[in-house]
């Protein structure tokens, strides 16, 4: 029975577009924590929990219904969350659109949503690893993590699916090997001073908003921009803009405006989206604009030479 694993089916009232709401989850294609094999595919996560690892399975039937099977000592709360992370306790339908633009995306994806994870170890990790580099590098070293520190999913899970790695994993990790993933002793040192607290951040996503993001920046080296990419995702914060990236302002002025600005200028632009003013950014993202592009892409850096 166990190998079964327990099952639920969940009926929307409203659009969903499963992919693009778990899509923010998954870090690379090559993700060991999150594993589809494309359009209409099951979508296979792997996860930490209060009760244990957890690996759920989620499809989409003809008939609208989502079907999540899960399996392992967290299979019942991942369940019992299936709704959430989901998006049911969203909002769209409260946004109003202030530009062409995000107004036509709103339109053209209606089932996009943001999902909350009700989890913030399993987000916060990879947020971090991805301060000031590339996404290149971010993802391979989440990769490695992964697949040498985290534990194989349960139940019949896709070869290669891992759970992501616990606090205590992590903080059991020698220097060497931290150094051997390409993790600097910034990020390094960050996230081992999550660990550390790791059971008194899951706080945030009771708190949620700016209270739940001001929780998390408690902690040395998680700042504005971490604690936004952890809120999208961990409860579904649509107010929460990732001010600091290297990318977004850019996007959102020369999509908006014509031309680039800084981040000060992007809080201008947003500020009549709120309390909805990441959704904004969402909608620019997936609208499918391109900004010009001026100059070379940024280099990864092989931290394994350093």
């Amino acid at each position: 029975m166990a190998e079964r694993g327990l099952v639920r089916e969940w009926r929307p009232d409203h659009p969903l577009d499963l992919a693009g709401v778990l899509a923010p989850l998954r870090r690379g294609r090559g993700d060991p924590a999150f594993v589809t094999a494309g359009h209409g595919a099951p979508i296979w996560r792997a996860s930490t929990s209060p009760d244990g690892p957890v690996t759920t399975r989620l499809h989409r039937r003809v008939d609208g219904a989502v079907v999540a099977t899960a399996w392992g000592p967290g299979a019942e709360w991942a369940l019992d969350g299936l709704p959430a992370l989901l998006g049911a306790d969203d909002r769209p339908e409260d946004f109003v659109a202030h530009h062409p633009l995000v107004a036509d995306a709103a339109r053209r994806r209606p089932g996009l949503r943001f999902g909350a994870t009700r989890r913030v170890w399993d987000v916060l990790v990879p947020a971090v690893l991805e301060q000031k580099v590339t996404g290149i590098e971010a993802r391979r070293s989440w990769r490695e993590l992964c697949r040498r520190y985290g534990d194989p999913a349960p139940g019949p899970a896709p070869a290669g699916l891992r759970v992501p790695p616990t606090p205590e994993q992590l903080r059991a990790v020698p220097d060497w090997e931290w150094h051997r993933a390409g993790v600097d002793l910034a990020r390094r040192r960050t996230i081992l001073a999550c660990a550390a607290v790791a059971s008194r951040l899951e706080r945030a996503v009771e708190l949620g908003g700016a209270e739940g993001r001001a929780l998390l920046r408690t902690v040395p080296g998680v700042g504005v921009w971490t604690a936004a990419e952890v809120a999208q995702r961990a409860w579904g914060d649509a107010d929460a803009v990732s001010f600091g990236d290297f990318h977004i302002p850019a996007l959102v002025g020369w999509a908006l405006l014509g031309r680039p600005i800084d981040d000060s200028e992007m809080a201008e632009v947003l500020a009549p989206y709120a309390p909805q003013r990441q959704r904004a950014v969402r909608l620019v993202e997936v609208s499918g604009f391109r900004r010009p592009r001026f100059g070379p892409r940024y280099s990864p850096r092989n931290f394994r030479a350093i």
